[in-house]
């Protein structure tokens, strides 16, 4: 019976996997975890000389403060999806992809999209294949922000209690906080080194959209939209890179099949390069590279 609430901890851990993918819940629990660790993180640096009732009080207004910028980081996402700026993007590829059906043979014509609803429906697809669901109107899109909105105050509730002392728990609780750490510290190894991937591709994107190519009199469209592109797909593992990279050589062989060209290989360099960058982040290993590249963590 010693073991029993270890036990008791991990299957019910296991029970609510199926319980939060059936309620699709997953968006709550990545904000609550979002904004726990980002709690933790700002927390270690209060100082260490406070009183018990300050430390509490620093704890609450880091954990507004946190929520409010999750809040502010959708918002903006939104706003990008739902905006003129992506629907112009959209444009622009299709105008590329009409010269091209143009130049290519029949065969490879029929295969691309002729117009901009086309290119949607077809983007629309390669994400529903990697099981990515996005609401932005309407019933569903209230409660995806209700459910954010309450994952994010769990995770402040939680990032309070983290803090505490837990001398007073009981075994079962005592078991249960280690389940939480252990997921706590797989989404800060695992996602965090998602984000240093992104930003690593945006600013090396950002690097050769407004220096390199401006520098051989080559000014892409844009060029401010495929740049926030890069950092938004590139939170996503595997089909976030692929559709900006598409997406930029698109709008590159716009412009000539030598730039397109130019800009492929420097893509690829780049995924090359990611490779030993984030293996030189702290504690992520061979494995949890090619586990973070790999289409199972991007279902997930």
């Amino acid at each position: 019976m010693k073991n029993f609430p270890v036990a008791a901890s991990y299957l019910l851990a296991a029970l609510l996997i199926p319980i939060v993918l059936h309620f699709k819940l997953l968006p709550a629990v990545i904000a609550g975890l979002a904004v726990h660790v980002l709690t933790d993180k700002l927390a270690q640096h209060l100082p260490k000389h406070w009183t018990r009732v300050a430390r509490e009080v620093a704890l609450a207004v880091l954990v507004a403060i946190v929520m409010l910028l999750v809040l502010g980081a959708g918002f903006g996402v939104w706003s990008f999806l739902s905006g003129h700026g992506l629907a112009a993007l959209l444009t622009v590829a299709a105008g590329t992809l009409e010269r091209l059906r143009q130049v290519l043979p029949a065969d490879f014509a029929e295969a691309i999209p002729s117009t901009v609803e086309d290119l949607r429906l077809q983007a629309a697809t390669v994400l529903r294949a990697y099981g990515t669901e996005i609401s932005v109107a309407g019933l569903e899109g209230v409660k995806l922000f209700a459910h954010i909105l309450l994952g994010m105050v769990i995770g402040g509730m939680t990032s309070l209690h983290h803090f505490k002392g837990k001398d007073q728990w009981s075994p079962l609780a005592g078991a249960l906080h280690l389940r939480t750490v252990s997921l706590t510290d797989a989404f800060e190894k695992i996602v965090f080194a998602q984000v240093t991937i992104s930003l690593l591709n945006t600013i090396l994107t950002a690097l050769f959209l407004l220096v390199v190519l401006p520098i051989f009199g080559v000014h892409l469209p844009m060029r401010a939209v495929l740049i926030v592109l890069t950092f938004l797909c590139g939170l996503l593992p595997v089909v976030g890179n692929l559709l900006s990279n598409v997406v930029i050589v698109l709008i590159s062989l716009g412009m000539s099949p030598g730039v397109g060209v130019a800009s492929l290989v420097f893509l690829v360099a780049i995924h090359k390069l990611e490779y030993f960058t984030l293996l030189g982040v702290p504690k992520v290993s061979h494995f949890d590279f090619f586990w973070l590249q790999s289409p199972s963590f991007a279902t997930i």
